[in-house]
């Protein structure tokens, strides 16, 4: 582990202030570990809202697994992210902070920008994520690393994939994205702790099928294939 992900993990964390954009309660905090303080993303469970369609309680769950999974497929796109029991507000998820643009995003995203976001794309066919909105994908002030958040209404049985990119819709998967698709037996032990046993079944399918067709799908007719609102 790096310093970042050993304070996210065992150190002392304190409200700093609270995001006000979105149904769920989102705070901003600092965590303090060996006299350094690092800004963090802290996600109560208790502060979700109810979904018909989603188990209760099971957001910050997801937000875990969602970097799980971006570890598993070497993507690398999720910020560390940590499930803690000892939160200011009870038990949730924990995560590393990226400093970025907010006014940079998807739909004003180059062309040149908008061609890095194949592993985003590919991520969310698997993670069978139900609300990438344009302003969750983004690229780091620093190092222009490319990153993606929010992901607690993700890895549902069903299918709800709903996205706003795209734009790769009938190109061939490359394949250093597929290449770790053929590990699948290894992933319950890691998702276990954050995801059901019929879950973590749906998400092998899904990979299973991807392995098959090899292709970024179009959006399917009869639903709705995008978030609301987009952004």
């Amino acid at each position: 582990m790096n310093s970042i992900q050993l304070a996210l993990t065992n150190g002392d964390y304190k409200l700093k202030g609270q995001f006000m954009l979105g149904s769920n309660y989102t705070f901003l905090v600092d965590v303090e570990y060996q006299n350094k303080t690092y800004p963090a993303v802290y996600k109560p469970s208790r502060g979700e809202q109810p979904l018909w369609d989603f188990p209760e309680n099971t957001l910050a769950l997801r937000e875990v697994a969602a970097y799980q999974l971006s570890e598993i497929l070497n993507l690398h796109i999720v910020p560390f992210t940590v499930y803690r029991d000892d939160g200011p507000h009870g038990a949730g998820s924990l995560q590393q902070y990226i400093e970025y643009d907010i006014e940079y995003h998807y739909f004003n995203f180059t062309e040149e920008d908008k061609e890095k976001l194949r592993p985003v794309a590919f991520f969310d066919l698997l993670a069978n994520n139900a609300d990438r909105k344009g302003g969750h994908v983004f690229f780091e002030d620093e190092t222009q690393k490319l990153f993606a958040i929010d992901h607690g209404i993700c890895f549902h049985e069903e299918d709800k994939l709903r996205t706003v990119i795209w734009d790769f819709a009938g190109e061939n998967i490359p394949d250093e994205l597929l290449a770790p698709l053929s590990l699948t037996s290894t992933w319950s032990d890691v998702l276990q702790p954050y995801l059901s046993p019929s879950e973590i079944r749906a998400l092998i399918r899904r990979a299973d099928k991807l392995c098959k067709t090899k292709i970024f799908p179009y959006p399917l007719q009869g639903r709705r294939a995008y978030p609301y609102p987009p952004i």
